[in-house]
């Protein structure tokens, strides 16, 4: 059956990864997609050990599937992987959605983020990104992810992610915007995108209602967190130290990029980069200047509490 001509064209960007256990679920929630005309890039980032559900799903749906078409089969990490999908994306498609392969995506997923993306000028680089539903391992729901309570933006961006990687969906300004713009070495991609989008001063979208099953596992590179309290007890737990060199890696990579960020995000950039190998006040000092933020007081005491204790690391890649 053909699809109207009308309905906008999203390129749904699968990177798969020893992912056979949960991407039948995904890959048919994918497939029952309403209101837009999907097609899925596809890599396998485990070469040397291929997903056979893939294989059952092209079968079946093999003109709507293709695999990424640069570079050879080769392990690259989650960040890069999701890059050259991402420079996989024919031109003229409107809108590029990334998808984990763990998760369920409700029907009406990519079209509620297409909407509200439409209704901002084509030439602004714009995002959409949203609340999930978490699940455990069958799918059970065990919660909500928290909802900002801070205004979204570049402020918000440099110290913290809130913009989970399988929420989001980028229009064509914001995909062109990336690939000149690519992340340093090692970094996420999903929190590169919202530093990006908003430092450019483009439109970050947050949608309140839940249009996905976020499967929480042991395997998950990144979970989530059911408030904003149990975030900042994850961050805690895991130690300043891995945020604060992801921090300084992303403040480097920023800097070379800064004759296109909007002049509050280079003085929060500038205010930042002072630092490093300052005093534990100064660092303080540097903090408060920059107006960076986390969206909760528990999150933002936290940040304050590193910022005192540890210097900021130098850049370096991984």
């Amino acid at each position: 059956m053909s699809l109207p001509q009308d309905l906008p064209r999203v390129a749904v960007l699968l990177s798969v990864y020893l992912g056979d256990q949960f991407l039948p679920a995904q890959l048919g929630s994918i497939a029952q997609q309403r209101g837009v005309d999907w097609r899925i890039l596809w890599r396998d980032d485990a070469p040397a050990r291929p997903s056979h559900s893939m294989g059952r799903f092209i079968m079946d749906h093999g003109a709507r599937i293709a695999p990424a078409s640069l570079g050879p089969p080769e392990h690259l990490g989650v960040g890069a992987s999701f890059l050259r999908l991402l420079a996989s994306v024919p031109d003229d498609t409107e809108f590029a959605a990334f998808a984990d392969q763990d998760d369920v995506w409700l029907p009406d997923k990519l079209r509620r983020a297409c909407d509200q993306l439409a209704q901002l000028p084509l030439d602004i680089p714009a995002m959409a990104c949203g609340r999930q539903t978490l699940v455990d391992k069958a799918l059970l729901p065990i919660g909500l992810s928290p909802l900002p309570t801070r205004l979204l933006g570049f402020q918000n961006a440099v110290v913290q992610n809130v913009a989970t990687g399988c929420t989001i969906v980028l229009n064509r300004a914001a995909r062109r915007l990336l690939l000149d713009m690519p992340p340093p070495a090692g970094a996420l991609h999903d929190w590169w995108c919202y530093l990006v989008v908003s430092g450019v001063g483009g439109r970050v979208v947050f949608d309140t209602e839940p249009n996905i099953l976020y499967r929480q596992h042991g395997t998950n590179l990144v979970g989530a967190q059911r408030s904003l309290w149990r975030r900042a007890a994850a961050a805690a737990a895991r130690g300043p130290r891995p945020f604060l060199q992801a921090m300084s890696n992303h403040l480097d990579a920023l800097k070379q990029y800064g004759a296109r960020l909007t002049p509050e995000a280079r003085r929060t950039l500038w205010a930042l980069e002072e630092a490093h190998g300052a005093s534990p006040l100064r660092r303080l000092r540097a903090l408060r200047d920059s107006g960076a933020y986390r969206q909760g007081r528990a999150e933002d005491a936290t940040l304050r509490f590193w910022f005192a204790l540890l210097p900021l690391p130098a850049a370096r890649g991984e």
